[in-house]
């Protein structure tokens, strides 16, 4: 359990400072206030957590590898990686409803939470 907990915070350790860099990076070189960089990192993550996640259902990559690249590495970079990995097995396990409620349910409740968290310290 402790090696696993290492792993998983090892690599997100490096994907928040991947999210980060990427980030700033987007926001030198554009320069304009739309969060391009995080758009970036979320279809960078998705790509990532796809392509890891089809090499771990190969056979290509262990499960130690797994959690260090899938669970902690995307995870540091970006939860809308994981989020959307989590749609696409809910759509392909047969639950295609559940795969809609649980994007629109996941949008309204955070948007609700981000205004009820403005609003608690306004």
């Amino acid at each position: 359990m402790l090696k696993e907990l290492f792993l998983v915070c090892l690599g997100s350790f490096f994907g928040g400072g991947a999210r980060y860099l990427v980030g700033k990076a987007l926001l030198s070189w554009v320069g304009t206030p739309f969060p391009w960089g995080t758009m970036a990192v979320n279809v960078l993550g998705c790509f990532l957590i796809g392509l890891l996640s089809g090499l771990s259902l190969g056979g290509q990559i262990s499960p130690t590898a797994k959690l260090l690249l899938v669970t902690g590495f995307c995870g540091g970079f970006t939860t809308f990686s994981t989020f959307m990995n989590e749609n696409l097995l809910l759509g392909r396990d047969g639950s295609p409803l559940s795969a809609v409620l649980y994007t629109l349910a996941s949008l309204a409740l955070g948007l609700v939470a981000v205004v009820a968290g403005y609003q608690i310290v306004k």
